[in-house]
């Protein structure tokens, strides 16, 4: 944001400065002046999938690298089209400093104060730009121009539903879920035979994922997990203490705490294979007085990063498609329980989802369970009975 302030007070300090400089005539200042700009405008709309590719992070960075290079560079020019050129490319290098800023923010903030963070950043932006607190005039007074606002309620769509959905994303399908499942479970027993330190994190981290496929949950909401959040659910006594799951940093709104749900067990062998790593490989991390459901070998909490990590290695090692990512488990969770006949509302609330829409993103089913549904429904049709009503 302060980049974006520094750009307009550039823009209308040196205008003078350039025609006297360069000897430019009133057509050749507009396209000059407009270079850095138009490079933020193209950059801001192609960047994004650079960003989701190599990481919000190394993308910001990689751009105020890029700005700040061709800042310096722009210095030297020795002719307004060299200027021209570096104002562009500090432009592209700028322009995807705004989108990739407000992603950056939500990864490095505390959850519970990153709504007010990024509030006060956008209060003093509006706080600078408001002509009722006269920023605007003091800025045209002694610059020759002011901040605007770029971004406002007027050019912008609110965000309706918590998920729009990315059309690389999809589930595994059976076959997949199980071949991955699998090779955690073979990667426990080599550890164990080639007798390495690392057989209590695979088998931590097989049971990791049996956990977010069999509640459906998010990254993050499975890493802060503890035991404690384990419940009976009197309804299924089978399940013993695990009968029931509570969500307690489920995904929040913007600007306010994790939301909280609970999650009905539904599938014993998720069960079977929690109750066994808390029962009886847990306690030889040595933490036991540790709260976190996943610890590791140091003693600390396993972090999201460390299981996105562990899943890349999986995917790449089985050959699986880049499109298969550990969200793709939870978005197994609700075409498969739908394909087993499960009520769809019943799903809903199992995710935590608020709109039947965005359970609707997540419902891929297979094209077995969809030929088996149109012959249900075309039965009737064809035996000359009408179809009953559901």
């Amino acid at each position: 944001m302060f980049f974006d302030f520094y750009e307009v007070f550039l823009t209308g300090v040196l205008s003078s400065v350039l025609v006297e400089e360069f000897g430019l005539t009133k057509a050749d200042l507009p396209p000059l002046l407009a270079s850095t700009f138009v490079g933020m405008f193209f950059v801001a709309l192609l960047f994004g999938r650079f960003a989701d590719r190599f990481g919000r992070r190394s993308a910001f960075l990689f751009n105020l690298g890029l700005y700040a290079l061709f800042s310096l560079l722009g210095a030297f020019s020795g002719s307004a089209l060299t200027l021209l050129v570096t104002r562009f490319f500090a432009g592209i290098g700028l322009g995807a400093e705004r989108p990739l800023a407000d992603t950056c923010l939500t990864d490095l903030l505390p959850a519970r104060e990153r709504g007010w963070f990024i509030a006060w950043a956008y209060t003093f932006s509006e706080y600078l730009i408001d002509p009722r607190y006269g920023w605007a005039a003091v800025c045209e007074e002694r610059f020759g121009t002011h901040p605007v606002a770029i971004c406002h309620e007027w050019n912008t769509i609110a965000h309706l539903n918590d998920y729009e959905g990315d059309p690389e994303a999809r589930p595994f399908t059976r076959k997949e879920l199980q071949r991955f499942l699998d090779y955690a479970d073979d990667q426990v027993e080599r550890a164990v035979r080639a007798r390495r330190k690392g057989a209590l994190a695979a088998y931590r981290d097989a049971t990791l994922f049996k956990v977010i496929y069999g509640w459906g949950l998010r990254r993050t909401e499975a890493a802060r997990l503890d035991p404690a959040d384990f419940g009976r659910n009197p309804a299924a006594p089978s399940f013993g203490r695990y009968g029931t799951l509570n969500v307690r940093y489920g995904k929040a709104k913007r600007g306010q705490p994790p939301r909280r749900r609970n999650v009905l067990s539904v599938m014993d062998w998720a069960v079977e294979a929690v109750a066994d790593y808390v029962d009886n490989v847990r306690p030889r991390f040595g933490s036991a007085d540790h709260p976190a459901l996943w610890v590791t070998e140091r003693g600390g909490r396993i972090k999201p990063s460390e299981i996105n990590a562990r899943f890349v290695a999986y995917r790449q090692a089985l050959g699986l498609p880049e499109a298969l990512e550990p969200h793709s488990l939870r978005h197994s969770y609700v075409p498969h329980l739908t394909e087993d006949g499960v009520d769809r509302r019943f799903i809903q609330q199992q995710v935590g989802h608020e709109c039947d829409t965005s359970t609707a993103v997540y419902t891929h089913v297979s094209d077995d369970f969809m030929n088996a549904a149109l012959a249900r429904a075309l039965a009737p049709a064809f035996d000359g009975r009408p179809a009953a009503a559901e």
